[in-house]
């Protein structure tokens, strides 16, 4: 019988994604255990954006199956919580901080029905854990970059959810916000939750992630960081001419010498 630890979050079976007739994702196969954290890596193109988007059902596929814990995304998604690219919100729209994060409760409270006092308190709880509960009443164009990626992470953090897609996460924050936030998904992991998140830099996926899925259009490798992120599937994924290709091979060399 499966252990609790080692059930499954989530499982892809033969997702393919086609825009224009253009193949995105081609065959995508492979299962996530649950409370893992897991870096989707990939060169630009190679779909990384378009699996998150599909397996949150806003990106048709063209064939496959996505479930999670066993059930079809319509029933779980209230389990599941999202933080897109920065660059995909609209910043000049007249809210504050403190609304947007209180938007990750609206989920919870169904149609007609406005925040209580305890949904109230549980947002500052959230701006807080994230650092940013004195900008609550700032209208968010008036944040910094980091400062917006925080916060969108802390609206997530308000849903309370067992599965975390995370698109980018990193892109233009500075490194202590990086450093804040990698501290706040091991939190999550450390709960049970799983989080899957977009990354571009190949050097922190060791000490940042322990699993991997490695695509390129078709799934190149998934799984363990220190079983399948080593010097053959990088090259298999990003080819010999990647600029971080030598720094990544060390560090998986250095692993596995047992240096680091």
């Amino acid at each position: 019988m499966t252990s609790p630890k080692n059930k499954i979050a989530i499982t892809v079976d033969q997702l393919s994604v086609n825009f224009d007739k253009t193949p995105v994702l081609w065959d995508i196969c492979c299962e996530i255990p649950e409370g893992k954290l897991v870096g989707i890596i990939g060169p630009n193109g190679a779909g990384k954006s378009t699996f998150l988007k599909t397996l949150l059902e806003m990106t048709h596929p063209l064939s496959g199956r996505i479930e999670f814990f066993g059930q079809p995304y319509k029933k779980m998604r209230q389990k599941i919580a999202y933080v897109p690219q920065r660059t995909s919100v609209d910043w000049d729209f007249p809210i504050t901080a403190f609304e947007v994060v209180l938007m990750g409760r609206y989920g919870k409270l169904g149609l007609f029905k406005w925040p209580k006092a305890a949904d109230k308190r549980a947002a500052e709880i959230a701006l807080e854990m994230v650092g940013m509960l004195p900008f609550a009443a700032r209208q968010i164009s008036q944040l910094s970059g980091g400062q917006q990626q925080r916060l969108f992470i802390a609206r997530a953090l308000l849903q309370d959810a067992d599965i975390y897609f995370m698109d980018e996460p990193f892109a233009g924050v500075d490194m202590a916000t990086e450093k804040a936030i990698i501290a706040l998904m091991d939190k999550l992991k450390q709960k049970g939750k799983t989080l899957l998140v977009v990354h571009h830099d190949l050097t922190t996926v060791d000490s940042y992630f322990d699993w991997v899925i490695m695509l390129n259009t078709c799934l190149v490798a998934s799984g363990p960081v220190s079983e399948t992120f080593h010097t053959e599937t990088i090259m298999r994924t990003f080819g010999r001419s990647s600029a971080l290709l030598d720094e990544a091979t060390k560090l998986t060399q250095n692993r596995t010498s047992g240096m680091k």
